[in-house]
């Protein structure tokens, strides 16, 4: 049953949101992943004793599982009739503290400063479909209703895709107002649920509200590993390394159900916020099945403009050659300093295993090479996978 609106404007609608949940009737519909893919992100920043706010709450299981592990000061709020009275009568028996109530997110009824957090999975999407004047209006609206409700110090949630134009705003908004800016990445792409609805990848952000003070340094920060922040500078450096974040995890995916034949796919990976990339790597998968399943070859510095390295055709020379199933071609830019081989490939682990191809197995050696001369008879380094 396909259950997506037509047309993306029909998910501000009321009257789609009825239809929706009387058509999904008690399944509960995930937005961007289930309680044990977010909850390391929910705990570090939801306390036990915290009132909670949840805005769109939808049929979502999320608040329920808050609920089964101590939270249980929380207050759900949905435009939709239906799926309000479904909740209550899903949950008043085993949680009868929890509540559930019928409100528009841009007109809540709570009194000013009642909220410590406020927990928003999907709904800031559903709501800025495009960035039309009356769009943004009613966007600004439901963080200025957000900012109302919660006190000082407290904590706007949002669980997001963060499509450009979200990001752009919601950033903007929170920044300008002397908020501390957070972003993690949430990983659900390991999670085993093959019944998501979206494959994007998911964002948390974290805003905390402070009283605005032009003196102090404005606090933006990006999580893209586990309790890593990255201190950026400006909005824009917060927009870019996002925007970043996000190719590669759509390049990851394009690339982990199938090889790519018909195209080689790069990427650039920068660091520190250099104006130019320190590694580009490309993916170059053999129309032919391989024995050995995965390598990687290391440019030397200097010669990343030779015709083996730096054309298609050479590339593809170059992976007859070495005859893996994929070839990870790692160029090596002249305004960077590397330190030798084992430095490289301490730094590229991590996101070169992440294009392993689908075939590949935890567990597996992987081959690193940095020259052609010696690929065939010689090994020059070899890691394993997990």
């Amino acid at each position: 049953m396909n259950l997506l609106p037509k047309d993306h404007s029909e998910f501000v609608k009321p009257e789609y949101w009825e239809q929706f949940f009387k058509k999904r009737g008690a399944k509960a519909f995930e937005w961007y992943g289930e309680y044990p893919e977010l909850c390391g992100v929910l705990h570090k920043y939801i306390k036990p004793q915290d009132n909670i706010l949840v805005v769109g709450c939808g049929n979502s299981q999320l608040s329920a599982d808050l609920y089964d592990v101590g939270y249980h000061r929380i207050v759900n709020v949905d435009i939709s009739d239906t799926v309000i009275r479904q909740m209550q009568d899903k949950n008043e028996q085993q949680r009868p503290d929890m509540e559930f109530l019928k409100m528009d997110v841009l007109n809540m009824e709570f009194s000013d400063g009642e909220f410590t957090v406020a927990l928003d999975k999907g709904t800031l999407d559903a709501l800025m479909v495009d960035s039309s004047e009356k769009v943004v209006s009613d966007v600004e609206q439901m963080f200025n209703e957000i900012d109302r409700v919660l006190k000082l110090m407290g904590r706007y949630i949002c669980i997001s895709l963060l499509q450009e134009h979200i990001l752009d705003k919601v950033i903007h908004f929170f920044s300008e107002k002397g908020w501390a800016v957070r972003i993690h990445r949430i990983h659900t792409e390991e999670s085993g649920n093959s019944d998501r609805e979206f494959h994007m990848p998911v964002f948390a952000m974290i805003f905390t509200k402070f009283k605005k003070n032009p003196k102090l340094q404005q606090i933006l920060e990006v999580c893209s590993k586990e309790d890593k922040n990255e201190r950026l500078g400006s909005v824009e450096e917060v927009v870019g390394l996002v925007k970043e974040m996000q190719y590669y995890a759509v390049i990851r995916q394009r690339i982990s159900k199938r090889k790519v034949t018909e195209e080689q796919l790069s990427l650039s990976l920068y660091t520190d916020m250099a104006a130019t990339p320190r590694y580009t790597l490309t993916i170059v998968d053999s129309t032919d099945k391989m024995a050995n399943k995965f390598a990687i070859f290391i440019v030397p510095q200097g010669r990343e403009t030779e015709w083996m390295f730096s054309t298609s055709a050479g590339r593809v020379q170059l992976s007859s050659s070495a005859g893996f199933e994929r070839l990870v071609v790692v160029t090596l830019h002249r305004n960077h300093t590397y330190t030798d081989l084992n430095a490289i490939q301490s730094e590229l682990s991590t996101k070169v295993m992440e294009l392993s191809p689908p075939s590949f197995k935890t567990g597996t050696k992987v081959y690193v090479y940095s020259s052609w001369y010696r690929m065939l008879p010689v090994i020059h380094r070899l890691y394993r996978c997990g």
